[in-house]
């Protein structure tokens, strides 16, 4: 394979609104322990799956959605993406001691190390990256 070649690893789940957001980060640390994460970056992970947590409840409560989550990680950057069937791209709110809620891209701001919201044909997707991985994480 030449260099200009990208070697990614990748999984995919869809969780109904019914499906609470702790299905999600279990499923999510199961794959990130297949990248030796939980050993060798157990902050990173906890980041990881608090932004995972994070953007499903939103699919879930804004969205009234579906949440299909894909993680991908291309050796450089693990990809975290929430698609779901809302065309509204989400914006952070400011933080507000008055109001329940309102702080989840916040924290997905805070934690990862870019994030993005893109609109789709059917509804939209918002991307958390986490990286660069220190190359002890990579190496699993």
């Amino acid at each position: 394979m030449d260099e200009s070649s990208v070697r990614a690893v990748g999984w995919a789940r869809s969780l109904p609104t019914d499906t609470g957001p702790k299905a999600a980060r279990d499923w999510a640390r199961e794959h990130l322990e297949t990248l030796g994460w939980t050993r060798s970056a157990p902050q990173t992970v906890d980041d990881v799956l608090l932004a995972v947590s994070e953007l499903v409840t939103n699919a879930h409560v804004h969205a009234r959605s579906t949440a299909r989550l894909v993680m991908a990680w291309d050796s450089q950057c693990l990809h975290i993406t929430v698609h779901d069937d809302d065309s509204g791209l989400p914006e952070p709110r400011e933080f507000s001691h008055d109001r329940p809620g309102g702080r989840g891209l916040l924290l997905v701001d805070a934690l990862a190390d870019d994030w993005e919201a893109r609109p789709c044909p059917y509804g939209k997707s918002v991307t958390a990256c986490f990286c660069p991985v220190p190359a002890a994480e990579g190496e699993a």
